[in-house]
Parts: C-alpha cells; structure tokens; sequence
C-alpha cells in the first residue's frame, strides 16, 4: 500500500518543478522505477521518448513517437545492470525504457477495459496479479512468467497471440509479447501526455501465463472489440 502510496505521489508532481525530469516525475524516482524494475529481473533497454510534436529520434515523421527503442540492437543490450541503466539515464535523463520480453518475463497486453474485468475477477478469486501496468489510459499490461526459449527450436510453443513490434496492429484484442517482443516501462512517457505506470509494483511474483491468460480472454470477450485509429499512437512497429 505504501508503495502504492509513494507511485501516486509521483505521478502528481508537475512538470518543472526542482529536480523533475522531463515528465512529471523526479529524476532520483525514476532512477528507483527503473532500477526497481531491473531488480525484479527485467531487462531494460533506452527508448526514444516524445518531443515537441514528434520523436527524439533522428527519424523525420516518426510513426511511433517516444514509443522505439534507441538501438536496432536492443535485444542483446536489455540488461539488469544497475550500474549501465544508470549510466543511460545520465547520458539522456528524458529517455524513456523498454523490457525485452520473451527470457525471463512475458507481457499479457489487453484493453484497460478488459484489464479492469480481470483485475475485480482475480481479486475477487484471492488470486496474484503479479505485476501490473497501465498504458495510457487505454491499455493494461500483465507481467507473467514466460514461456522460454527452449534448446530445441523444434519445441517452441508457437501462439497465435503472440505479438512482436511488427504485428502488433494485428491484434487489438490480448496481445502476447513474448520472444523478439518488448514493452514500455514505467515512468515512460506517451505522445498524447499521458504515461506508463504502475498499479501493481514490479516486485510481485510472476504468475503462470496461462491461467491469467484464461481469464484475460474471458474478460476481453465481455468488451466490444474497437478497432485502434493508426494514428493513435498504439505500439511501436519499428
């Protein structure tokens, strides 16, 4: 709860004030999100972030805006290492950050609608979140156990739900992010001023995939499937 207490905290300082980041939230909290989150055995990794009416990258007319990570080679610079993300975010106190799903974490992504179904479901049930995230105001993010990467390719469990940065217009509904797949981190920021943030921290246990893959399909089912505008700003696809 006091955990809770202190993110809501946060969130309500404004931009500008001494020591905040670009943001709203104060560059010594979002060290402690981000160290927080690599603590819990995320990989992180650099993004872009929103500036002005576009992106910090050198891309002109940016589709995803703040919303990419930095480096085409993310997948092999994601790290845990506190002693590196916080040399990133000295060299780019703006930046926003991304995990790599797929090794140690999946990411169960569903409308904020259905998020909220799920979420009075399973405490209703006495049953873990495990980590839990709001994207905006339109998207909820579950943190789960992953599937892994088995020795033998031949064994790899394909899903139709899974989602990589190149598909994921392909689904509106629940999204599966597992390998080659990634996620913003709280506190990132989203073009339309809105952001990435916590509602469960990233310290709880990460729960199997599948049950909670169970519920998150019932409680999409009871949503009217909106097809997301293009230039929405949804997830990346770069």
């Amino acid at each position: 709860m006091e955990r809770r207490s202190r993110l809501a905290e946060w969130l309500r300082r404004r931009p500008g004030a001494p020591g905040t980041a670009r943001g709203g939230v104060a560059a010594a909290d979002r060290e402690a999100l981000l160290l927080g989150a690599a603590a819990a055995s995320f990989p992180v990794a650099p993004a872009a972030h929103p500036s002005g009416f576009g992106c910090s990258c050198d891309r002109v007319g940016c589709p995803t805006p703040g919303m990419h990570p930095v480096s085409f080679a993310w997948q092999t610079e994601a790290t845990t290492d506190a002693a590196q993300i916080t040399r990133w975010l000295l060299a780019d106190p703006p930046a926003n950050f991304i995990t790599a799903t797929g090794a140690g974490h999946d990411v169960l992504d569903v409308p904020a609608q259905a998020g909220r179904i799920a979420l009075a479901r399973l405490e209703t049930e006495g049953s873990g979140t495990g980590p839990v995230a709001m994207y905006g105001d339109d998207r909820m993010l579950f943190f789960t156990a992953s599937r892994g990467t088995p020795d033998d390719e031949d064994e790899w469990w394909p899903c139709e739900l899974d989602c990589h940065p190149e598909t994921l217009d392909e689904h509106p509904g629940l999204r599966w992010h597992c390998r080659g797949s990634y996620v913003l981190l709280p506190p990132s920021r989203l073009p339309d001023g809105s952001a990435v943030t916590w509602l469960r921290p990233a310290d709880l246990p990460l729960p199997d995939p599948l049950p909670l893959l169970a519920v998150l399909t019932d409680a999409c089912g009871q949503v009217p499937e909106v097809p997301e505008p293009e230039a929405a700003g949804g997830w990346p696809s770069r």
